[in-house]
């Protein structure tokens, strides 16, 4: 089991502090897709020198965290999910996700271990915290074709954690408005969390899309690179995109509508093209294995024991954006 999956005594502890709050929004912004974004060979040094994987500094935007205390906080809001979240502990897919991170993590610029846990759900997402915490929905993994899509979702995640985007964006104090929701009524699931402040009428300045967009599409980019390295071909994780983005629902629907971010159809062509410019092209790329599919049956046939109870937040107004168990 993944150390960062917690334990009774963990779920035992005192609620979350408050002072935390803009921390998670800062992750639940990590997740989607973002708007027009300059050419990441601008603001990287050796951006699209695959070669320099591993040896480049990407997290240059202005940090007020430690990595010791990003590590913290990553644990302390990976505490509030699973005390609100139904999360599948089952060995071999632990086991397998966590062997895929690390495959992908060795061809990447992250500075610190990944870890990823399932949470059951009916949400096409996934969410990064700090220190180097993904979490993935079940119904994410259920809608990956092959393990390659679901690498894509990974190295995307990796990327963020490279870029120490969630801390970075909470640093630049762009959604410090959320310190005065109370802890207990926000939970990060991505796109929730923009349908909560949504619910709350706290308007969302035009500068958190904007620095929250930069991030995703450089993590886009540099997801396709890790993907490539490790031997898969990135443009499977483009057609995920374009893909489950033509299901956009909630909040994400309605920001795309008003143009502040875009469709599936957007990003998609926006990494292919990048693709296009710095990966040459090659056969004999992984598409998927034995392994994803006997994961992706364990997951779908999966049903929480009494054990596994969490309560689950629907908050008026977003039962859509709620977590709903996977039959």
């Amino acid at each position: 089991m993944p150390p960062f999956l917690l334990t009774e005594t963990d779920l035992n502890m005192r609620p979350w502090p408050k002072a935390l709050v803009p921390m998670l929004a800062a992750a639940c912004l990590s997740a989607g897709p973002g708007i027009a974004a300059q050419s990441q060979s601008l603001k990287f040094p050796h951006a699209a020198d695959i070669d320099a994987i591993g040896k480049r500094d990407l997290a240059k935007d202005v940090n007020f965290y430690s990595l010791d205390k990003e590590k913290v906080l990553g644990k302390q809001l990976a505490l509030e999910v699973e005390r609100s979240s139904h999360v599948i502990r089952d060995p071999d897919v632990n086991a397998y996700l966590g062997a895929l991170a690390e495959k992908l993590a060795k061809h990447s610029d992250a500075r610190m271990p990944i870890k990823v846990g399932v949470l059951n759900s009916a949400l096409v997402d996934a969410m990064t915290l700090p220190g180097g915490v993904l979490y993935i929905e079940s119904a994410l993994i259920l809608q990956a074709e092959s393990e390659a899509e679901l690498a894509g979702v990974i190295a995307h995640s990796i990327a963020l954690t490279a870029m120490r985007s969630t801390t970075a964006e909470a640093t630049k104090g762009d959604i410090m408005q959320l310190a005065s929701i109370p802890s207990m009524i926000f939970l990060p699931y991505s796109w929730a969390g923009w349908g909560i402040y949504q619910g709350q009428n706290l308007a969302i300045p035009l500068t958190a899309f904007r620095v929250h967009a930069q991030y995703i599409l450089a993590a886009d980019y540099f997801a396709a690179q890790y993907l490539y390295v490790s031997g898969y071909d990135p443009s499977e994780f483009a057609a995920f995109i374009e893909r489950t983005g033509q299901n956009s629902s909630g909040a994400k629907k309605l920001y795309e509508e008003k143009g502040w971010l875009p469709s599936g159809q957007v990003r998609a062509a926006k990494l292919r093209s990048e693709i296009a410019d710095i990966l040459p092209s090659r056969e004999g790329a992984i598409h998927s294995t034995s392994d994803f599919e006997s994961v992706k049956e364990k997951i779908r046939l999966w049903k929480p024991d009494s054990s596994d109870a969490r309560p689950v937040l629907r908050t008026k107004g977003h039962e859509d954006l709620a977590e709903s168990p996977i039959d």
